[in-house]
């Protein structure tokens, strides 16, 4: 459930969160303030959240852990040029709890079996502090076109460095068609604890396998249209769009190995995949 309060230049908003699943529940309180000023060429926003989650495992009633996250937030928008806006965010991320998985393992040199390496239950820090600077903007073109482009980057004290890059562009095309076209790359550095093999069991006070705090690079290649529908026929509706749009994904890891195919230990192929995302939906305005 969410509320915002307009007054004059300046909003406020609360949003209240709640989500159960068989081995995961959480609650999620957000505030915000937005402000407008000098003429309505800034503004500036600022947010927090917090978080309390209860971590479980399907099939193990006595498991119970806790997590807490806080999240600050800080941005900048700026009209520069009457073609030109830029802005800038800041957020920053303390987790404190329970922060791996319940069901994840890694895996250590072992001999004594004919894949020559065994498994143990993985084991993060109790504590996580994460920050992240994005600065993006868009130029507007003649004929109602479009150019996006941003930079973000991340760092973490689990070791982490990221850098995520992304640039579009947007073609309206008569007056019911908008064709939209964009890259993202995003690259990351493995966690100072990661590895896909370990050289033996309790090898060091930390171990993850965890794909997603590996060393990583992701390609994603996004197209989209919208369809403008004018409010000819639609009563209260004052007008209305069809959505469509389609994003290929390429994910290559550097240090996560495939265990699916047959190799010696810590000379399998090194994992990768691809995937499409579909999204498509119609909005109304009235």
């Amino acid at each position: 459930i969410g509320l915002d309060y307009l007054r004059n230049k300046t909003t406020m908003s609360l949003y209240l969160t709640n989500s159960e699943e068989s081995d995961f529940d959480a609650e999620t309180v957000s505030i915000g303030l937005s402000q407008d000023m000098f003429g309505d060429l800034t503004t500036v926003t600022m947010g927090f959240s917090q978080g309390d989650n209860i971590v479980g495992r399907n099939g193990d009633d006595t498991f119970s852990e806790q997590t807490d996250s806080r999240s600050y937030r800080l941005s900048v928008s700026q009209i520069l040029t009457k073609n030109l806006i830029m802005s800038l965010a800041l957020e920053s991320i303390t987790d404190e709890g329970y922060l791996n998985n319940p069901y994840r393992s890694v895996r250590f040199f072992d001999l004594n079996t004919p894949t020559q390496y065994s498994f143990q239950p993985e084991v993060y820090p109790g504590t996580r502090t994460s920050t992240a600077v994005a600065l993006r903007g868009r130029y507007f073109l003649e004929h109602r076109a479009a150019l996006n482009a941003g930079v973000r980057q991340f760092t973490d004290n689990w070791g982490i460095e990221a850098t995520t890059l992304e640039l579009g562009y947007t073609w309206p095309y008569r007056e019911n068609w908008i064709f939209e076209t964009s890259i993202r790359y995003y690259s990351q550095d493995k966690a100072d604890f990661y590895s896909d093999l370990f050289p033996f069991q309790d090898a060091q006070n930390f171990l993850a396998r965890d794909k997603e705090l590996s060393t990583f690079t992701s390609l994603t290649l996004g197209f989209g249209l919208s369809y403008e529908l004018d409010n000819s026929g639609w009563a209260f509706f004052r007008r209305g769009s069809l959505n469509f749009h389609l994003d290929n994904i390429q994910f290559d890891y550097d240090d996560f190995r495939d265990l699916t195919k047959s190799a010696p230990a810590g000379e399998e192929p090194l994992y990768s995949f691809d995937a499409n995302v579909i999204r498509a939906f119609a909005s109304v305005w009235f």
